[in-house]
């Protein structure tokens, strides 16, 4: 009988104690590895570049790479190919921090809201307010950087010449068959699903249907051109002006960004196994939901290019071929 009771008062003891044994249990383990997505992509980010100085200190550039992942892949798009692994990202970042140290900093102009990933437009800053471009950093469930893409502003804008070469390089192209266009209810209205949308569903086959999706104070910057377009029917014909046979634009990944977001991607041309990457940023008007901002920036087909190395190494804050005096804004009015 005292035998029953006493293993009557072991179980009862097991049942009591186990769930704060496990609730410990499982305090330890989290705090040795980060929870899921316990810090956005954004505030990341946002802490790294304007915190920390990760591309101008070490200590800040040790830290990001603290950061990452043991499998990271980081996409310099200036450079042949990427880095892959923690060390390597580490070298990498160091000896870009070594080469600017004492030239200025990396100042974020516009970072979208995802959690799992981000992306950042980004101007250099310093004595020289000149160079800027475009960043894609994507988190894995651990909340460590997984991937990153980095692509700068080419400092020969080539404009028209781009279309012109483009039209030679496809003529004669048969024109891609498209899976009928499945009409919609409502037109989305998170940043992330509205690039989905346009550039998954619509594909080029509507610019009616897609100019609905942007605002009538739209600002666009394509890195390929000098001048801002700042007028809806300046960039409807843009829009007209690259939709042709012959050329593919794939979306790769795309952030989950609600008021703002940004994407990879990249263009095929032809039966070319050579792509062109990409970046672009897209942010939404607040209140009618209707896309107010995008900046594209397309990788230099010369990796690296010849004048962009030139000015890595002794002016890194050029971002055209006459320098610009440091403002509080660049002229996209950011």
């Amino acid at each position: 009988m005292k035998l029953l009771l006493l293993l009557l008062l072991l179980l009862l003891a097991t049942l009591l104690l186990f769930p704060i044994v496990s609730a410990l249990a499982f305090s330890s383990s989290s705090s040795s590895s980060p929870s899921t997505f316990s810090t956005s992509a954004s505030s990341l980010v946002s802490s790294l570049i304007t915190d920390e100085r990760c591309f101008s200190t070490l200590a800040g550039a040790q830290l990001f790479a603290d950061c990452c992942a043991t499998n990271i892949v980081y996409e310099d798009c200036f450079h042949p190919q990427p880095f892959v692994g923690r060390s390597n990202v580490s070298q990498y970042l160091t000896e870009k921090v070594k080469e600017r140290k004492g030239k200025g900093y990396v100042r974020i102009d516009k970072i979208s809201d995802g959690a799992r990933a981000c992306g950042y437009a980004w101007t250099w800053a310093g004595e020289e307010n000149g160079l800027r471009g475009t960043t894609f950093v994507e988190l894995n469930s651990a909340g460590e950087i997984q991937y990153v893409r980095e692509i700068p502003e080419p400092l020969f804008k080539p404009g028209d010449l781009t279309l012109q070469l483009l039209k030679t390089l496809t003529e004669g192209a048969a024109p891609k068959k498209l899976p009928p266009l499945v009409p919609r209810t409502s037109l989305p209205r998170d940043a992330c699903d509205v690039v989905k949308y346009l550039f998954q569903e619509l594909q080029g086959r509507d610019v009616d249907l897609a100019m609905e999706l942007f605002s009538q104070d739209i600002v666009y910057r394509d890195f390929n051109y000098k001048d801002l377009m700042r007028e809806k029917q300046e960039v409807k014909k843009f829009i007209q002006d690259f939709s042709f046979p012959g050329i593919e634009f794939r979306m790769q990944r795309v952030d989950d960004g609600v008021v703002s977001t940004c994407f990879t991607w990249e263009v095929v041309l032809m039966d070319a196994p050579d792509t062109i990457k990409g970046l672009s940023f897209y942010e939404l008007d607040p209140d009618t939901r209707l896309i107010k901002y995008v900046r594209d920036v397309p990788e230099s087909a010369i990796k690296p290019p010849i004048l962009g190395k030139l000015a890595r190494q002794l002016r890194p804050g050029l971002g055209v071929f006459r320098g610009r005096r440091n403002t509080l804004l660049d002229e996209d009015g950011l």
